[in-house]
């Protein structure tokens, strides 16, 4: 590039920073704002978490030794951080036209690109943060890459009667036995005995909420003769169902229940091509973000055309994706790719917890420090290429969130 980047005010550090830091975190992405934030000293996360609660003193005569108390129910952990991030790269022709402000007909459209293009790499990085918090929420557990080919599992220790599956009887859409109350009531009453916590929050997404809602037992409860105004359909409206959450949580007597539907991308370009009607395992760039059970869409990229089937299995370490029935259409390695949407709150997840026990929350997110000025949080850089000219813009973050009251939760599998 004949000129540095000097002389583009829109790419100077402290300009990126600050677009990153007032562009802050889409308001649609909620799990991660639940809870606080506090950072770590080191890229390795030490925290200890703990079972029950409400202890009492001893009495004592005076004069005599106080007792020595040792907390009960501790557990010790132990997580390397995870490290995220994203590049994007902008050649010389559009740097060059950032340099023009003279001419705002080339000036502003490189500007609001820049600006759109940035927005995209931070919206990115603040998903990654949401999907660790859905984890840790809906299955109590992650698998993230911290080297190359190296994956971590953290477990957050959620204790196996506060995570539930329902027999087939007493699914929630449909089981003829469904009791939708009462595992709730059930729900409840476990946190309250083992931690003292009360439930004060409840999520799920509009499938959950709509077998909530068209539940005979739960509509009974709703008519106008035994509920207020019957104004289940009424006020603050679920756009994806016609139902006020606002009347179930309070008919459910909990504070707070967070209908939340929004959908992350996992999008992997083939590392290996695909054969029509043989290929069921997909070697992909990176396979840790593919579930099994989700949808896995083949993308022609030259055809624009696509076909969709079921995930089967999933391989971190060897970087593939199985799939239940081979693809009618063959794929071109590194030029086709393989993409999955998911909700971050599972179409079978009801999860409901006490925010706070004992007056202190039971998680926490914990920023670790990365790059050679240690830095915490959501941070951009850039730097020059020379062949071919241009300049690359990244966006990075490190941590991991933290479940401090391992009992204070409560996970059911409800269809």
């Amino acid at each position: 590039m004949p000129r540095g980047l000097g002389d583009i005010a829109s790419l100077r550090l402290e300009v990126l920073q600050d677009f990153v830091t007032t562009w802050m975190s889409p308001p649609e992405l909620m799990l991660h704002t639940l809870f606080p934030s506090s950072n770590s000293p080191s890229s390795t996360i030490l925290w200890e978490s703990k079972e029950g609660g409400r202890g009492m003193s001893p009495f004592k005569p005076p004069g005599a030794p106080t007792q020595i108390t040792s907390p009960f129910g501790i557990a010790e952990h132990s997580a390397e951080a995870a490290f995220w991030g994203d590049k994007m790269f902008f050649d010389e022709e559009f740097l060059n036209n950032l340099r023009k402000p003279g001419q705002p007909d080339v000036y502003m459209p490189a500007q609001q690109r820049l600006a759109e293009e940035l927005g995209d790499l931070t919206n990115r990085a603040y998903r990654r943060k949401e999907w660790m918090f859905s984890k840790m929420l809906f299955s109590g557990s992650f698998t993230y890459q911290v080297k190359q080919g190296v994956y971590h599992y953290v477990d957050y220790g959620i204790r196996d009667d506060h995570i539930v599956t329902l027999g087939s009887d007493y699914k929630w859409e449909n089981g003829t036995k469904r009791d939708i109350w009462g595992d709730i009531t059930t729900a409840k009453r476990k946190v309250k005995t083992a931690c003292g916590g009360t439930i004060d929050w409840a999520a799920c997404n509009s499938t959950v909420l709509e077998y909530l809602a068209k539940d005979p037992t739960m509509l009974t409860l709703l008519q106008k003769s035994t509920f207020g105004d019957g104004d289940l359909f009424k006020g603050t409206i679920n756009k994806l169902v016609g139902v006020n959450p606002r009347v179930i949580a309070s008919l459910l007597d909990i504070p707070n229940l967070l209908i939340y539907d929004e959908q992350y991308e996992v999008r992997s370009y083939l590392t290996a091509a695909v054969t029509a009607d043989s290929t069921v395992t997909i070697y992909v760039e990176d396979a840790s973000d593919y579930e099994i059970g989700g949808t896995l869409r083949f993308v022609d990229v030259s055809a624009g055309t696509y076909e969709e089937e079921t995930i089967s299995a999933v391989s971190e370490q060897s970087g593939t994706v199985t799939v239940s029935t081979a693809p009618s259409t063959s794929y071109k390695a590194t030029a086709d790719y393989v993409t999955m949407i998911k909700y971050f709150i599972p179409d079978d997840k009801f999860v409901m917890f006490a925010s706070r026990v004992d007056g202190k929350p039971i998680a926490e997110y914990k920023a670790a420090p990365f790059g050679l000025d240690r830095n915490y949080g959501l941070k951009p850089d850039r730097w020059e290429d020379k062949d071919p000219d241009g300049v690359y813009i990244r966006v990075e973050d490190k941590g991991l969130p933290i479940l401090k009251q391992r009992d204070g939760i409560y996970i059911l599998d409800v269809n």
